[in-house]
């Protein structure tokens, strides 16, 4: 399915006449504001974009694939996790200059989002600070449970005066009948299963996908392991196939580059350019490193 079908940048002129007629006035006579997203797209020759069910942008580090995602989410209004790196420039830069196309009558899904690589880390944060904060429930729970079996070891009876010693009645009652782990689960919770990166990043994305949406992926191999990012690759290219969504991804992995039909933008390229998978000069210096060390692995192979 197709939910966003172009995205059209604006040329150097375009963004100098802007600054000219706009910003001179705005920003206090600065003639041309240095300020992101100023001043990447323009020298790339990277004008119109065309997508398919998963496009791909790849590129070195500063090539602009990620300013492209947050572009594009916050040209289509895509709910994000965490914030990203902005300017005052930014939203100006996308009304003003930047264009896309969606289908008139369906637009962009409901439950269509932007994930990135920190949605991810600060999500795997959380999840060990709630356990931290759980750990010390637990433990005062525990000393509740221990105090009260002393006083019922010693002998100490109850005695209810009024409403106000209910509370005191339930605990003492509680800890008579259960045993210390399921008073302590019961008043302070469960500790949660504690996952490697790995496994939590591959969690995060199977909870998160739903079917006929729009997903714009940032980096996604972040603490995914090999087997995590085929694993991911399969589930994308499941989706994009089976359940009716559409995969916008910036990434330098292989295993997410070389998806079966994706359409790969080259970022680093002059001017960028659609490219296959084997083209990417990534892909190329991954390729040498393998091919110079053939013998290794066929040496691994025969022993």
């Amino acid at each position: 399915m197709i939910y966003l079908k172009s995205y059209t940048l604006p040329t150097l002129e375009e963004e100098l006449d802007l600054a000219e007629r706009y910003w001179s006035r705005k920003a206090g006579g600065n003639p041309h504001p240095a300020a992101y997203p100023y001043g990447i797209f323009p020298y790339k020759g990277l004008r119109r974009i065309e997508f398919s069910e998963v496009t791909i942008f790849c590129g070195g580090n500063g090539s602009g694939k990620s300013t492209l995602l947050n572009l594009i989410a916050e040209s289509l209004g895509l709910p994000r996790i965490t914030p990203f790196n902005t300017s005052p420039y930014f939203r100006e830069y996308i009304e003003r200059m930047c264009k896309w196309e969606v289908p008139e009558k369906r637009g962009v899904a409901p439950g269509s989002a932007i994930f990135t690589s920190d949605d991810v880390f600060y999500g795997l944060i959380d999840r060990r600070v709630e356990n931290f904060e759980t750990e010390d429930r637990r433990r005062e729970a525990e000393e509740v449970y221990r105090e009260e079996k002393a006083k019922m070891m010693q002998g100490e009876t109850f005695k209810f005066r009024s409403l106000a010693d209910y509370e005191d009645l339930v605990k003492r009652l509680e800890v008579r009948h259960k045993t210390m782990s399921k008073y302590v689960t019961a008043h302070a919770g469960q500790l949660t299963t504690p996952d490697s990166n790995g496994q939590y990043a591959l969690n995060f994305f199977r909870d998160h996908f739903r079917d006929d949406c729009l997903f714009l992926l940032d980096e996604p191999e972040n603490s995914l392991s090999p087997k995590y990012q085929k694993e991911v690759a399969k589930l994308i290219e499941d989706y994009a196939r089976f359940f009716g969504c559409q995969f916008v991804i910036s990434t330098h992995s292989p295993f997410f580059l070389s998806m079966k039909g994706a359409l790969l933008y080259d970022l680093d390229s002059r001017p960028a350019a659609v490219k296959r998978w084997w083209e990417l000069e990534n892909m190329i210096m991954t390729y040498e490193l393998f091919a110079a060390n053939r013998d290794k692995f066929e040496q691994e192979k025969r022993d």
